[in-house]
Formats: C-alpha cells, structure tokens, sequence
C-alpha cells in the first residue's frame, strides 16, 4: 500500500493495458462513502454510502461490489490532520485498507482526502440539499471528490 499524495504518484489506473474501474473510499467510522471511476479512469461517480458492520462485513460487500463492477483497484482516503500528521482516525483507515489489500488481492492506495468533507458539504448547500438529507450523500460525495484528484493527478504526469 502506498501513499498517493504530494506528487509521489504517478499513475492511478489498473495495471493492465485496459485500464479499469477505481474504487474511491472515504472510510468512516459509521459509513464507508463509495465513488467508483468510469473504466478510462477519467471521470468519478458516487455510488451510495455502506453502513459499517465491521470491516470483515465491510470488506466483503465492498469486494462483491469491486467484482461486479470491474474494479481493478482501490483508493482509500487518508484523514490526515491539517497539519499533515497521522491522528487516530488515519491509523484506523490505514488499517482497513492494509486489511482490505490482503483480503480482495486489490491493490489499495492512500489518498489525502483533507477538506473533502468540507467540500463537499459546502457542494450540497450551493445545490439546495436540506440539512436532513446531506448525511448520508456527504460521505459519498467525499469519496468522489477524493477520487477526481486521485484520477486527475494521475493523468498530470
């Protein structure tokens, strides 16, 4: 698993000459935000947020659902703090996608998804979404956000 930020990555996509989907994963502590990329691997798309059950329950849903959708890896986002260290919530997400490598054989890398919540939030209230319903697409919404930067900086190099 690698780190994918600062300029240190250079390509997103799958390893085969085709290409194929990228999962995009904003891994929270009620939710899992999905974001799957088209299959060129130039646009992301929200998909509906996971509730947690516990990452073996977690990670088999998300393993079906790379299955079915062609997935041939995975970004996980990495909660660092503003000022770039690791606090606990990055430990856990480093954990999960250390798990979620070894258990789908997908290869997982780490993404700095610092202010997408932010972002996102911010996306919901220019679009008119009401406080009530903003829960539950924020998550997903991150992990698209997260998963853009991911595909975009990889076409930059």
């Amino acid at each position: 698993m690698t780190l994918a930020a600062g300029g240190t990555y250079t390509r997103i996509m799958g390893d085969d000459a085709t290409g194929g989907r990228v999962l995009g994963l904003d891994y929270g502590s009620r939710r899992i935000g999905v974001a799957v990329s088209d299959p060129l691997g130039l646009t992301a798309q929200p998909l509906p947020p996971i509730p947690r059950e516990g990452d073996r329950k977690d990670i088999a849903v998300l393993a079906r659902l790379a299955a079915e959708m062609g997935v041939t890896s995975v970004v996980l986002g990495l909660p660092l703090l503003l000022n770039g260290d690791e606090g606990p919530a990055a430990v856990r997400a480093k954990a999960f996608g250390e798990r979620m490598e070894a258990e789908t054989s997908l290869p997982v890398r780490l993404w700095d998804e610092r202010l997408t919540s932010v972002q996102s939030e911010r996306h919901l209230i220019a679009s008119g979404v009401r406080r009530a319903d903003r829960k539950g697409i924020r998550d997903s919404l991150s992990a698209m956000f997260m998963l853009q930067s991911a595909l975009d900086s990889g076409r930059r190099k």
